[in-house]
């Protein structure tokens, strides 16, 4: 599951790390509480080389009349993805990347009170969260939806919840875009334990409202 996330680096730098040329159109940053159905900044892969593009968060089937039609797909299981009908074309040939700085995952103590997490890497550089796409909507007026993929957590997550994102490594990303041929169902599996790290922020965060720095400052 992931159902928030941090965005804290300069565009120019997004472009920089994936050599992708940029769109008009991305949404600012930074963003400490990216939620379901915001503007994200993806990296696709196509005849023109990558490019850094804004998306919605928030998968559209093409069978979707509206927005609301159905579930609000932000995440799509790496275990049925190809099998699912609304994510299964995508899986194949429509592959992408999220960028973020680091996501948000809840505990709950005995009480049922949510206790929030913010999860980066140790190095805390950029995380690349694997993605499929799909445009959505009148021809005229399309817009291009994506969801994260996700896997079984790892030993060290399955401490806090018990999926994750699917995170790409530099070397993964051809395979993942497709820019490397055929192959990328098997990337699909739960990242290193020693990749990522994480630490107690305050309860600001629940909601989705908040914003600022300060939601991804240690509490004890």
């Amino acid at each position: 599951m992931c159902g928030r996330f941090v965005v804290n680096a300069q565009i120019d730098e997004m472009a920089r790390l994936f050599t992708a040329l940029t769109s008009n159109a991305l949404p600012p940053v930074p963003n400490f509480n990216v939620c379901p159905t915001n503007q994200v900044h993806v990296v696709r892969s196509g005849d023109a080389g990558r490019q850094l593009l804004p998306m919605r968060w928030g998968f559209l089937p093409k069978w979707y009349k509206t927005e609301s039609a159905g579930p609000l797909l932000i995440n799509a299981r790496a275990e049925t993805i190809a099998e699912k009908p609304a994510f299964r074309e995508a899986c194949r040939a429509r592959r992408c990347i999220l960028i973020a700085t680091g996501f948000y995952e809840w505990t709950k103590t005995a009480e049922g009170a949510r206790l929030p997490w913010y999860i980066q890497r140790r190095d805390e550089g950029a995380i690349a969260f694997a993605g499929i796409w799909q445009d959505w909507g009148p021809e005229a007026d399309q817009q291009a939806t994506c969801a994260i993929v996700t896997t079984p957590a790892n030993r060290h997550m399955a401490e806090i919840h018990h999926r994750m994102p699917l995170i790409l490594e530099p070397d993964d990303w051809p395979l993942w875009l497709g820019e490397a041929g055929h192959g990328a169902a098997r990337l699909m599996r739960p990242g290193a334990d020693e990749v990522l790290s994480y630490h107690r922020v305050a309860r600001a965060v629940n909601s989705n409202r908040a914003s600022g720095a300060e939601l991804v400052m240690p509490v004890a």
